[in-house]
């Protein structure tokens, strides 16, 4: 196992008497807090002097609470969020996450996690160095020993455009850097990448939804483009991650596709809120490009218990869904005979994760890259064809299945999206 220490690794960031004195806090808290029994956001602060209680999140609110979360402001030091897991009242985690003051941002620092005796198993840092890298450690029990680092942000690759169709990959971003991606983004005049990273407002989408935990992103959007660019071989990608800080930018993400010349915007997520999806609704109805988005994997009827932005009725979108390899709804997968469109086979489908590795996936974010790719190869075919005019070529692929009942799709099954 690789290890280094970890102030070594962080000269370009900070020093190492800052990066000690992070860990030593942490440590105190662990120390002080973990211990307490019936933890309260009062027995907390008095246990960290000059700490002051923000926030007490107990769950369950009534009875034994299974899962407690404190957020105590220690000043100058930061903030720390302290969540306690405890099935039936006995303690099996203990989590301390360490935010240091950026002006009027927290930036993550440091995350420990200990165990039902209140032991130290590991930790987590987020480490920022002077060439714009930003690297997620993996830490020993020290929290100073470094186990292994992950990408969290790096500069472009250098390249050239490589041609072919445009399409808009609105996700969590994209490991850019991997071989048979960083030679499929599209590029202006200069070699510029046109993606944008409308969740940090920054030019470097790369791949990772911090939005459940900072120190533990989930990394979605390389696997799916894995999938669009194996199947649609002459594509070109603009990765686009999506604003789940402000879901008024959505407006923003599609102005931004049109203008980079995406034909195709393929979006596999979506959520409960109308909301969030006015201003994509609003400045997708104004472009001459498609959207391709999800059903969801909530195993629903999303007619009856609507998901944004798969129920709105927009003329250049389609709605996807996943298949057995029968043309039987997969298991999870949402249906709708209103909403939902088209449904095609989309579970143990060959991806390439953020890491380069070779893996599967299931479900209806990976239908969205599969109807993309054949959106691409009959753009391929047809150039001309308007958005609208696309939309209704993919719905005449899509046939009745044998295997499922009527009423759950809006057209149909492609039965193998491949065979165009």
């Amino acid at each position: 196992m690789f290890r280094v220490a970890l102030f070594t690794a962080l000269t370009f960031a900070c020093s190492p008497a800052t990066v000690m004195a992070d860990v030593a806090l942490v440590q105190r808290a662990v120390d002080q807090i973990c211990p307490l029994e019936d933890m309260t956001g009062l027995d907390a602060q008095a246990r960290l002097p000059g700490a002051w209680l923000l926030n007490e999140t107990r769950r369950p609110a009534t009875g034994m609470a299974n899962v407690i979360d404190l957020t105590l402001d220690l000043g100058a030091e930061g903030v720390l969020e302290i969540n306690r897991l405890q099935p039936g009242g006995g303690l099996r985690r203990f989590t301390v996450s360490l935010f240091a003051r950026q002006g009027e941002k927290l930036a993550p620092v440091l995350q420990a996690a200990a165990d039902g005796s209140c032991r130290l198993r590991a930790g987590r840092a987020i480490r920022t160095e002077a060439d714009g890298w930003v690297w997620l450690d993996q830490l020993e029990d020290d929290l100073v020993t470094l186990r292994w680092s992950e990408i969290l942000q790096m500069p472009w690759p250098e390249g050239r455009d490589p041609g072919g169709i445009r399409v808009a990959l609105v996700d969590s971003g994209l490991a850019y850097n991997l071989p048979g991606i960083a030679d499929r983004l599209a590029r202006d005049a200069t070699g510029h990448p046109l993606g944008y990273d409308f969740w940090d407002m920054d030019p470097w989408p790369y791949d990772g939804d911090t939005g459940r935990n900072p120190f533990a992103p989930i990394r979605h959007g390389t696997a799916v483009a894995s999938v669009l660019l194996r199947e649609a071989p002459s594509a070109q990608v603009i990765p686009l991650r999506y604003p789940r800080p402000d879901m008024s930018r959505m407006g923003d993400v599609v102005a931004h596709a049109a203008d980079a010349g995406a034909r195709i915007l393929a979006m596999p997520l979506g959520s409960r809120s109308a909301a969030d999806w006015t201003a994509f609704a609003e400045a997708l109805a104004r472009h001459d490009m498609l959207a391709i988005v999800s059903a969801g994997n909530n195993g629903q009827d999303i007619d009856a218990t609507p998901l944004y932005p798969a129920t709105l009725p927009l003329d250049n979108m389609l709605v996807v869904t996943s298949s057995d390899g029968f043309g039987k709804l997969a298991e999870g997968s949402n249906w709708g005979g209103q909403s939902v469109d088209i449904m095609l086979p989309a579970e143990r489908v060959p991806v390439t994760d953020f890491r380069g590795a070779a893996a599967t996936a299931s479900g209806s974010s990976y239908a969205v890259p599969r109807l993309a790719a054949l959106a691409v190869r009959l753009l391929e075919r047809d150039p001309n064809l308007d958005a609208r005019s696309l939309r209704a070529a993919l719905l005449a692929r899509a046939k009745p299945s044998p295997f499922e009942e009527e009423g759950r799709l809006a057209a149909g099954w492609i039965a193998d999206p491949l065979d165009d």
